[in-house]
């Protein structure tokens, strides 16, 4: 099983506090890979400066580093492939994120109940 997490997710295994059940820390830890993409770090570098966030972007890639995760860059396939996503979500690092996921193919673990709605692909904790 192969892995994308989302921005909200990777930064509570980061911090060592997920909100959801212990099953999907199980799933992480036993997944052949788990990735993150450079669009989350880029979420949350944005979060960060305009204060919606409490976290370091510089500190953020060293425990993905750290934490033997897998970035997965942005490819020109996956920004062309949001393009034909349905309007089901209208956060851009989420339907990017939905896009990687279906492209590379990867698992997708989110909060986030609406993306769900996107594909098989996307697992909501």
């Amino acid at each position: 099983m192969r892995l994308l997490l989302d921005t909200q997710v990777c930064l509570g295994c980061l911090a060592d506090a997920p909100r959801w059940d212990p099953t999907v820390r199980r799933d992480i830890e036993a997944a052949d890979a788990v990735f993150v993409s450079a669009a989350s770090i880029w979420e949350a570098s944005i979060k960060a400066a305009i204060g919606r966030l409490q976290a370091d972007p510089a500190e953020l890639v060293a425990g993905i580093e750290r934490s033997g995760y897998e970035e997965l860059p942005v490819r020109a396939v996956h920004a062309a492939l949001v393009a034909r996503l349905p309007p089901i979500h209208k956060d851009p690092f989420d339907r990017l994120l939905v896009a990687q996921a279906v492209e590379e193919p990867l698992i997708l673990v989110t909060g986030d109940r609406l993306l769900g709605r996107y594909s098989d692909l996307v697992r909501v904790v």
